[in-house]
């Protein structure tokens, strides 16, 4: 019978519990960030210090990098409404790119940018692969 070919499966390499997966380098997504659950309670006007912060906070645990730079554009689109009524949701491009200081104790950093779309239904996140590089 054909039972001890089935119970052989290939030896896959398992990693230890709490190691790293290994970071693919360089990488690009897109994501929507929502905004009013995380600014729900705090006082109007702290509210878009705290949702830069947010961004921050949300970039540096899906990207993995403590260094995060938030674009002057996302910055404007975030106070765009005044320091009280900051965008429910807002569209981000995070981009892990190399970091060009010889001295800097982390070698990527994340720059996150603003995406401007008309709506926010069926939006998920995505892996840009063609980048402009300027």
């Amino acid at each position: 019978s054909c039972r001890g070919l089935v119970d052989e499966k290939p030896a896959r390499e398992t990693m230890a519990k709490g190691e790293a997966k290994p970071r693919q380098d360089l990488v690009t997504r897109e994501c929507t960030i929502h905004l009013h659950k995380r600014l729900h309670g705090v006082t109007f006007k702290k509210r878009a210090p705290r949702a830069v912060r947010e961004i921050k906070k949300f970039a540096t645990k899906m990207m993995g990098t403590n260094d995060v730079r938030v674009d002057t554009k996302l910055n404007k689109a975030l106070w765009s409404q005044g320091i009280r009524n900051v965008p429910r949701r807002v569209r981000l491009r995070l981009s892990r790119l190399r970091n060009d200081d010889e001295d800097a104790e982390e070698k990527l950093y994340t720059l996150v940018e603003y995406v401007h779309v008309k709506s926010f239904k069926e939006l998920q996140t995505q892996t840009v692969e063609d980048v402009d590089e300027e």
